[in-house]
């Protein structure tokens, strides 16, 4: 488990993490395998013994997780929050973070205001 928050946690900056997802997007079940050398299922079997989520769950949650944070950050639209995260398109962005949240992020923003 070590591994993989590692693996997440290897992004120091929000500059080396613009550069991973500029380079590849938003990480897939394999693109994390292959970086932990697992396969993906053993990965996601692992996942799910540990925390209870798989592989796209913990993405997820991890991507929600920084979502959060450019949100609290009022710098960027909420468009260039999603192309920062490698989403190819904002629509998607915005359906994730909904599912997840269960706000839009333009909801997620106000409610920091209040």
């Amino acid at each position: 488990m070590k591994k993989i928050h590692v693996w997440f946690g290897k992004f120091k900056t929000e500059k080396e993490l613009k550069k991973y997802l500029d380079q590849n997007g938003l990480p897939t079940v394999q693109s994390v395998a292959e970086n932990l050398n697992v396969t993906p299922r053993y990965l996601s079997d692992l996942l799910r013994n540990l925390i209870g989520l798989n592989t796209q769950q913990f993405i997820h949650e991890k991507v929600i997780t920084k979502a959060k944070e450019y949100l609290t950050k009022d710098e960027l639209t909420i468009a260039e929050i999603a192309y920062h995260l490698g989403f190819e398109h904002p629509q998607s962005f915005n359906k994730l973070f909904k599912s997840k949240t269960s706000l839009s992020p333009s909801d997620y923003k106000k409610s920091l205001l209040n």
